[in-house]
């Protein structure tokens, strides 16, 4: 079945919906060479990814995905598609400890460090969180604690087939962009962090497809893959049936511009020092703000606030309150407290 849609492509055809999960299926269950995978993946990085094949591919995550089994109506999720090479502390990561200090349940979906200076895995240990929880031991924490950090290859299993043909051809490919798509608690919030705006459309789109309500994909005009403190972000919403563009600006919501040496660190110490810096008041400006817009985002994706700039405001008072640094030290007890059960 591969060798025929690797044809197909090869001869400038796309996949269909159906064709794109007959694919990935095939490679989920290990029935792919690993040069037929490394081809596919080259061929759509050539020539680019459309929606009908980046959602036949999710659909086929999906369906080999292990499933958080939560009860939980409203979960979001902050992830990037990485690879942006800009050396920033664990922006999302810290983000999602903070939303979870609204009482907002958060399932953090991420990975050790891969091509960064630190993975959210990487920084999580270093804060002294837990990090490699059980799919029944997340759900418990999404239910108590308000968060989850769920370790991607603890859920995606079957993607172990494709790990030898990306770690070899080394460049960014369609799994990058699939796996913020396929969150095991099948969140139905999202801020994803694109590492190129041309994406963030594509995403919608295929998030719009597979049934999702909210979300809001950003890239910064320097590249990163996070709302950014340094100049504009390119924004593609998804809310309900629409779909809109705009850019945004710190300005715009009450922030002064910052370098981007402000928020750059070497390691996942390095990274976890800045974040607790961060939440006890502690850290220079340009930190603190790219944080409080990347919070804001997500408690606009929430329904928690009206706009980014009202969640900007929301993220400052929580910050100033002790709210934030309060949650980061809930749940480094939880881990204490599994450690001594």
């Amino acid at each position: 079945m591969l060798k025929e849609l690797l044809n197909e492509c090869i001869e400038g055809n796309t996949l269909t919906e159906e064709e794109a999960k007959a694919a990935m299926d095939e490679i989920m269950q290990g029935k792919a060479t690993e040069s037929q995978i490394a081809s596919l993946l080259t061929v759509l990085r050539f020539r680019g990814e459309t929606v009908d094949e980046m959602t036949g591919f999710t659909r086929s995550m999906r369906d080999h995905v292990i499933r958080i089994p939560h009860c939980e109506t409203n979960v979001i999720d902050t992830c990037g598609t990485g690879g942006d090479k800009s050396s920033t502390y664990n922006i999302s990561t810290a983000s999602a400890i903070a939303l979870s200090a609204f009482g907002i349940k958060v399932a953090k979906h991420g990975n050790r460090s891969v091509s960064s200076k630190s993975g959210s895995a990487d920084v999580l240990e270093k804060l002294g969180l837990s990090v490699q929880t059980s799919p029944e031991e997340a759900a418990d924490s999404l239910a108590k604690q308000d968060m989850a950090f769920l370790f991607a290859p603890m859920y995606h299993v079957a993607m172990k087939h494709a790990v030898a043909p990306r770690k070899e051809i080394g460049f960014r490919t369609i799994f990058n962009l699939l796996g913020p798509l396929t969150n095991p608690a099948n969140a139905n919030g999202q801020v994803i962090g694109v590492f190129n705006k041309d994406y963030g459309m594509k995403m919608a789109q295929t998030l719009k497809r597979l049934g999702a309500k909210r979300a809001i994909f950003v890239t910064g005009e320097d590249g990163l893959d996070e709302i950014t403190i340094t100049g504009k972000t390119y924004v593609t919403e998804l809310n309900g049936e629409a779909i809109e563009q705009y850019t945004i600006t710190p300005e715009q919501a009450g922030l002064k511009r910052a370098d981007m040496a402000d928020i750059q660190v070497n390691n996942a110490s390095e990274s976890a020092r800045l974040i607790e810096d961060i939440f006890n008041g502690e850290a220079q400006d340009g930190a603190k703000d790219i944080l409080l817009l990347n919070i804001a985002a997500g408690l606009y994706v929430a329904d928690y606030t009206a706009s980014i700039k009202d969640g900007v405001e929301k993220a400052a008072k929580a910050l100033e309150n002790g709210d934030i640094v309060q949650q980061l030290q809930r749940l480094k007890n939880e881990k204490v407290e599994q450690q001594h059960a």
